[in-house]
């Protein structure tokens, strides 16, 4: 049964930063999404601007998968415990931090309706949690290629 266990363990590990990323990714896509939307109802121009700033959360799944990629390999009782906290916990960071850039673009999408001029202001706050995903990124394959092989 413990072998169960740690196999299960590890490649809910392995295939966390996918899964969680990409749940990360459509959360901060559909919000700054709704918001751009929104804004095409009451602009005349700037359309391409809103929906370009609406996918930038969609990074998350691609570090998930890279990540993913990184620490694929047989899972064994002395790699599994890792793979899972490593895999679980990034994934989590990824989750989160698209969320929330989501919400940063979203504001930032809101404010530029009305003054266009100070976008690249605004969308500096969704670039600061990219930033963490990809301080997540970094370290994810850091320490992934330190866990025993299998």
């Amino acid at each position: 049964m413990n072998g169960v266990l740690y196999d299960a363990l590890g490649w809910i590990g392995i295939f966390s930063p996918v899964a969680l990323g990409a749940i990360g990714s459509t959360l901060g896509c559909a919000a700054a999404g709704r918001a751009a939307v929104g804004a095409l109802l009451e602009v005349e121009s700037r359309y391409g601007l809103y929906v370009g700033t609406s996918a930038l959360p969609s990074s998350q799944i691609i570090y998930g998968i890279v990540i993913m990629f990184a620490m694929n390999r047989p899972v064994t009782p002395d790699n599994a415990a890792g793979l899972f906290a490593l895999g679980t916990l990034s994934g989590l960071a990824l989750l989160f931090s698209g969320l929330y850039q989501g919400r940063c673009c979203a504001s930032a999408i809101n404010v530029a309706k009305s003054k266009p001029e100070i976008f690249a202001l605004t969308i500096a706050p969704a670039a600061i949690v990219e930033g963490f995903a990809v301080f997540v990124f970094i370290f994810a394959l850091v320490i992934g290629a330190n866990l025993p092989a299998g």
